[in-house]
């Protein structure tokens, strides 16, 4: 944890040409799109009605189950969220926070009736399904900083004789038990915060760094197989391990840290790994575990002749110890949930997690602004700015604090829980219990991300985002917030039937409908990235906006439309494609109100194939109407297709989104 307040919450309003983004809700044909029934499942009935809650940044609605809204078979003329199941991303390991120590005093002083319901609350109505466990002493402790092996100053302890977790079994443990058996799914990882002080520079918990020894390296990984051994005995399977909370935090105020250089994180990484194989272990070792960027004071603070690595996840997947390395970490105080897919992108067979992102306020915010502004800011960076960025896990910070923020020794002096535990012993839900719930309750663990149109931006546009997700059972959830403060009436489309559904100001809505088998599949999505856009019209530079899966950028002509503009789809080898639908996006004109489509779709285009770029074929002309155009193309094996204006236009010609059907 490092940030004290809470995020930057962008209240200013700016319209979207200025900022240069064009966004919308993307109105796919009808039908597009199919899975099957898992094996051994009963036929489907079609899709009738979507299951609708709702939760409001004002409190008014908490959860609350709105009942249902009926599917109708054809499209909507509002702006539409097309959900697509035959496009996957990432398969969800879970959604949770953390039972600190503190966590874990709070909640224990609870009459046990108050508090077994409150664990049911959590892990079972809410349906939380995955925990980030300290190794040892985070800043969030009730009492001393402590790890699993502390000696007296100056002595050292390499055979690990006084390892123990005595500590956790008298609160964290029982407690970390209790989750497990009220949500059997539930996965835990842990991060340590410091190794033992006798295994660095300075001798304290706090600051300095590993001592640049063989044998250090060596008894670190020795005490964290250790440590996952001690809690598999105690009951707790560890699912993941980090080997350092934020190991570029070089200044931790107060409280336990561990400045890793990559070149001492690959060290012990590379004893780890043969360490957790040897022990029988299947434990996932996940990398990193800090910001989507550098923060700027881990930057200032670099020593001196130093590398400040802001490439540090790369850094480690492009070494020796990417052999043992599972995925990557992420926490959200500096930086953009987007550098998660760019990993991805660079990195495409490892994992992705996110680990931590506190709620936080100032010293004088009343409670309901707190309530609202976290509502929003998690709902667009954490719940879908990490997930719509291959994200399989979305972890908050502590699981439950008192109203003061505390107790916590060092660190965050404003920091929020899932839930706060009163001085009269009663229990309330803060902001994070709904923003997590709205995944948690209706996302399971096992669960896949699916294509679904989204607009809205993790700096704030004032529209709609989203993201859908198929569960193991064929039952899809689709959640979706609106950005602006206004009421925002959408369209959701899938396998050709729609629903049309109004979206309180600021709301945070998951959506829900069962397996269907009522299917009119017209072809499979393609991913995005796998294609390319060139244009001999408007910013080159953009042109990639087009194609890069976020609905909040968008290609433009930059001029008026004019016969002979063209824009070209490079599918990146020959391939037998059914169709390409360029997406306008909604219009930028009726700001602060888009909600009507753009009308910079092209008007006439001419639309040809090609399997070399050279020669074209296939030649046909196709009217634009409204938001999207459908370039239905010859079903033989091409690479490029191209659409050329054949009509002028005062307007412009926008491009938020293409999609290539196969």
């Amino acid at each position: 944890m490092r940030s004290t307040t809470r995020p930057n919450v962008d209240t200013g309003r700016r319209p979207l040409r200025s900022i240069g983004v064009a966004t919308a809700f993307g109105l796919l044909a009808a039908g597009i799109g199919a899975t099957a029934a898992p094996p051994g499942q009963s036929s489907p009935r079609p899709v009738s009605a979507a299951h609708v809650w709702v939760t409001t940044p004002d409190g008014t609605e908490q959860m609350h189950d709105r009942g249902t809204v009926p599917f109708r078979t054809g499209g909507s003329d509002r702006l539409t969220i097309t959900v697509d199941p035959s496009l996957r991303y990432q398969t969800m390991d879970g959604v949770g926070a953390s039972i600190t120590d503190s966590s874990a005093s709070v909640l224990m002083e609870l009459d046990r009736a108050t508090r077994d319901a409150t664990m049911r609350d959590l892990f079972g109505t809410d349906g939380l399904s995955f925990l980030r466990q300290p190794v040892g002493s985070s800043d969030f402790v009730d009492g001393p900083h402590y790890t699993y092996d502390d000696v007296a100053p100056g002595e050292t302890d390499f055979d690990l004789s006084e390892f123990s977790i005595a500590h956790d079994e008298a609160q964290i443990l029982p407690l970390v038990r209790q989750a497990r058996a009220v949500n059997p799914d539930l996965k835990v990882m842990a991060t340590p915060w410091s190794p033992p002080a006798w295994m660095k520079t300075n001798d304290s918990l706090i600051g300095g760094r590993l001592i640049d020894e063989p044998r250090v390296y060596q008894a670190y990984a020795a005490y964290l197989v250790k440590f996952v051994q001690a809690y598999e005995a105690a009951g707790v399977p560890i699912y993941g391990l980090t080997i350092q909370n934020e190991p570029q935090n070089r200044t931790p105020s107060g409280y336990p840290g561990t400045d890793l250089p990559t070149r001492q994180a690959i060290a012990v990484i590379e004893r780890l790994g043969p360490a957790l194989q040897a022990a029988g272990l299947d434990t996932k070792i996940m990398g990193y575990d800090h910001n989507w960027s550098e923060h700027p004071n881990d930057i200032a603070n670099t020593p001196p002749g130093e590398d400040p690595e802001t490439e540090y996840p790369a850094l480690l997947l492009e070494s020796p110890a990417a052999r043992w390395i599972d995925g990557t970490a992420y926490h959200c105080y500096a930086g953009d949930p987007k550098r998660m897919t760019a990993l991805h992108q660079a990195f495409p067979r490892k994992e992705i997690w996110f680990t931590e992102c506190s709620g936080s306020h100032g010293p004088t915010d009343p409670p309901a602004q707190v309530f609202s502004d976290t509502l929003r800011w998690h709902a667009r960076n954490v719940i879908l700015g990490t997930t719509r960025n291959w994200a399989q896990s979305v972890v908050t910070w502590n699981l439950a604090l008192h109203s003061d923020g505390g107790p916590h020794n060092g660190g965050c002096d404003t920091c929020t829980g899932v839930v706060t535990v009163n001085p009269d012993g009663t229990v309330t839900r803060n902001a994070e219990y709904y923003t997590l719930g709205h995944l948690a309750r209706f996302v399971r663990p096992g669960a896949v991300r699916v294509a679904s149109s989204s607009y809205g931006s993790t700096g704030w546009n004032g529209l709609p985002m989203s993201a859908a997700f198929a569960n193991p059972d064929g039952s899809t959830a689709l959640v979706v917030h609106n950005e602006y403060d206004d009421p925002r009436t959408v369209a959701v489309a899938v396998d050709g039937r729609s629903f049309e559904y109004t979206l309180p100001g600021g709301s945070l809505v998951t959506f829900t409908w069962p397996h269907s088998a009522d299917l009119t599949s017209t072809g499979t999505l393609l991913d995005p990235w796998s294609t390319s856009v060139t244009s001999n019209v408007g910013d080159p530079a953009m042109a990639g906006a087009a194609t890069d899966d976020d609905g909040s950028t968008a290609w433009t002509s930059g001029t008026a439309q004019a016969r002979g503009q063209w824009l070209q789809v490079d599918l990146g080898h020959a391939r037998r494609i059914r169709q390409v639908v360029l997406d306008a996006g909604p219009s930028t004109y009726g700001w602060p109100n888009p909600v009507i489509p753009s009308a910079d779709y092209p008007r006439r285009v001419r639309v040809e194939v090609s399997a070399d770029g050279r020669r074209w074929t296939g030649a046909r002309e196709i009217t634009g109407t409204g938001q999207l155009t459908v370039l239905t193309t010859p079903h033989n094996r091409v690479r490029y297709v191209r659409a050329t204006l054949t009509r002028a236009d005062e307007h412009w010609w926008q491009v938020a989104e293409v999609r290539v059907y196969r």
